[in-house]
């Protein structure tokens, strides 16, 4: 992850059109689409999905982007899974997205040593990132052991006008700890140059990738 600007595309298939099968493939599209425009990391957040559908997805998901790294070996994308460790372990995932009430990263990585097959001493162990919503939170999480943060959120949300920003102001504190910072929540285009002014390393979103062509939010944003 030495991009300029990390890219953290948040899945969420209801926001998509159709019956489940249709925003099935139109979610697996747009993860195919993300990894061949160089998103850095990817997280599956499908919450409302059963144990056994969310582990076929993922492995689907998984499967497809080593498709398409085996045949660019450029490509860089993980994939994570949020919150659940025994499905991101069980489908090959490369890592595990936390809640900021979740276990502790280094609790997770020590069940990954205990549990995950694809774990030796050749083999990387997770990667692992953590959302907060304070300083508070991005110190605990640097403390045990998080590969990165996603501070949210910085602006008001459109699918959530009640919920109050935490602003520039709050992202700018946050960043100032040693552990890269991504911004998410109404990020925008046009807003996104003001996030990483103040210090954070990337951008996260969910509309932000599905409602617009990847490649050209990629090089928009790798271009500020």
């Amino acid at each position: 992850m030495a991009d300029r600007c990390l890219l953290y595309y948040i899945t969420g298939r209801r926001q998509f059109s159709g019956d489940e099968h249709e925003r099935r493939r139109a979610l697996l599209a747009k993860i195919a689409e993300a990894t061949r425009a160089g998103v850095n990391c990817i997280q599956l957040r499908e919450k409302d999905l059963s144990t056994r559908e969310l582990e076929a997805l993922t492995r689907e998901s998984v499967a497809q982007i080593e498709q398409l790294r085996s045949k660019n070996r450029k490509l860089k994308t993980i994939l994570l899974v949020n919150s659940r460790t025994d499905v991101a372990i069980a489908a090959n995932a490369d890592g595990v997205h936390l809640r900021s009430d979740d276990i502790s990263p280094d609790e997770l990585r020590s069940v990954w040593v205990r549990c995950s097959a694809r774990v030796s001493d050749r083999e990387p162990l997770p990667f692992i990132a953590v959302s907060c919503h304070s300083v508070t939170d991005v110190l605990r999480a640097k403390s045990k052991g998080a590969d990165f943060v996603v501070f949210a959120p910085v602006f008001e949300k459109r699918d959530a006008p009640a919920t109050q920003p935490k602003g520039l102001s709050a992202l700018r504190e946050a960043c100032a700890v040693k552990i890269p910072v991504l911004a998410l929540g109404g990020v925008t285009l046009e807003n996104a140059a003001s996030c990483l002014a103040e210090g954070a390393s990337g951008i996260a979103g969910i509309r932000l990738f599905q409602e617009n062509k990847i490649e050209d939010v990629v090089r928009a944003l790798r271009g500020l």
